[in-house]
């Protein structure tokens, strides 16, 4: 697949690097060569330097004839990257997307226009990341989740505290002990140690292990008891950073909870935000690196902690001072893909990465049409994929045992109309039905093959 990526900041960088992995013809356009050759350095792309709106160096990077197009230059105003997308798909670009700083561009009426002047897809990462912090502070016994069929099916992330029960249970064991439940839930993958396995009967559950589980909704609860979780209720909320993903955030939760605290340290932002703000979000001017700080605006009070500034290290370390001072649930911005295993072994409950949300979007695109959503689930490289089942696919031809499935994957589970199974060995998957997929990067093609 030919594909052309402008923008070779922190987002772009990371897909031409997971793109280029997937024997793509990678192609980069950024205005800035040192930031081209930083790329060109480890990664097997070409670069092309110029001014992305130009047409002539939009023809260069051979628009006419890409597969997919990329806008996700990284500059404060991001309408570069409509315009370029735009331009590309008038120049013969088969599929065009952009990265927007601009809400009022995803109503539902704005959309359906730029959809009929040609872009494909535009996408908010911070608008989703705020989206899936809503999400964690919702489900506060895991460190990831994902939904199926408006929750029907759920992939949740368990980290094992010391004291779960399950600590040394092989997973046969605790496939037996939860029998009872009749099948609500299953484990699909567990990350230990910087490598995601897929476990065999006779893998044991260790302390510290990310465990990946697919469960019916109705399944949650008792999977919950299994593992030793529980939810924990938020009514009030402390944020720290006033930038477009705390105020989203804010924007929320304030119309479920009791109170919302934003730490801001720029004062013409903290002025910004209490005008736009309901009164039940208090704004204060402060520096949260201070844990003397934190501590007099009383975070022993706060139920949860959100750490969302500009900076990777702040939002750690604020979000371990917080866990010691005894908030119950932490959730830290982690732009630095390296840091977000140090921040989960220094207690962060949970970590939100922009590059990963962007990657999911757009690495749909080099799929067939059968996906219908795709995410990467954090403390794993690998992916979650939701397949719809094309008639007559080799996935259909036999029981899941008798099919020849990668070696790096598992099919989690099934919806079929209103209903929603669990895979095993015995299950059939029939045309037309929405499956969930766990699956390594080098499993990914392979498997969709299987969809087509």
């Amino acid at each position: 697949m030919k594909i052309i990526i402008v923008g070779a900041g922190e987002v772009g960088s990371h897909l031409a690097k997971m793109l280029s992995n997937e024997s793509n013809d990678i192609t980069v356009i950024d205005s800035e060569p040192a930031r081209l050759e930083a790329l060109a350095a480890n990664t097997d792309v070409i670069t092309v330097t110029g001014n992305p709106s130009s047409i002539e160096v939009l023809k260069e990077a051979g628009c006419e004839s890409a597969d997919l197009f990329i806008a996700v230059n990284p500059s404060a105003s991001q309408d570069v990257n409509i315009v370029s997308s735009l331009l590309a798909k008038r120049l013969g670009s088969k599929k065009v997307t952009a990265r927007i700083d601009n809400e009022e561009y995803l109503t539902y009426e704005n959309k359906f226009l730029f959809t009929e002047m040609g872009i494909d897809l535009m996408f908010y990462p911070e608008k989703i990341a705020a989206g899936e912090i809503y999400d964690l502070l919702k489900r506060t016994a895991s460190t990831d989740s994902m939904d199926f069929a408006r929750g029907r099916l759920q992939m949740a992330v368990f980290k094992l505290d010391e004291d779960s029960p399950i600590i040394d249970t092989k997973l046969i064991d605790f496939s037996q002990m939860a029998s009872t439940d009749e099948l609500k839930f299953r484990v699909v993958a567990i990350s230990r140690n910087n490598t995601t396995i897929i476990p065999k009967y006779d893998t044991k559950f260790k302390y510290h292990d990310l465990v990946f589980i697919i469960s019916k909704r109705e399944g949650i609860e008792s999977l919950m008891k299994y593992i030793g979780k529980h939810n924990i209720e938020v009514n009030r909320l402390m944020i720290l950073g006033g930038g477009p993903i705390g105020e989203m955030v804010a924007k929320m939760m304030c119309k479920e909870i009791d109170t919302i605290k934003i730490i801001e340290l720029n004062k013409e932002k903290c002025l910004e935000l209490s005008e736009k703000l309901p009164n039940n979000v208090i704004v204060v001017n402060g520096d949260g690196r201070n844990s003397d700080m934190l501590q007099e605006e009383s975070i022993r009070d706060y139920d949860a902690f959100v750490a969302v500034t500009s900076s990777t290290e702040t939002n750690i370390l604020a979000c371990v001072a917080a866990k010691r001072l005894g908030v119950g649930r932490t959730i830290a911005e982690v732009e630095n893909i390296e840091y977000i295993r140090l921040a989960e072994s220094m207690g962060v409950d949970a970590v939100i990465n922009k590059k990963l949300i962007t990657a999911g979007r757009i690495f749909k695109f080099t799929l067939s049409n059968k996906v219908r959503f795709i995410k990467y689930m954090s403390g794993t490289n690998a992916e979650v994929i939701e397949f719809i089942v094309a008639p007559n696919s080799l996935i259909t031809k036999g029981k899941l045992k008798d099919i020849e499935f990668p070696k790096n994957a598992l099919i989690g589970g099934v919806i079929r109309g209103n209903e929603s199974l669990i895979a095993v060995g015995d299950t059939e998957i029939r045309a037309y039905d929405r499956v969930a997929v766990f699956a390594l990067p080098e499993a990914v093609k392979e498997v969709d093959r299987l969809f087509r």
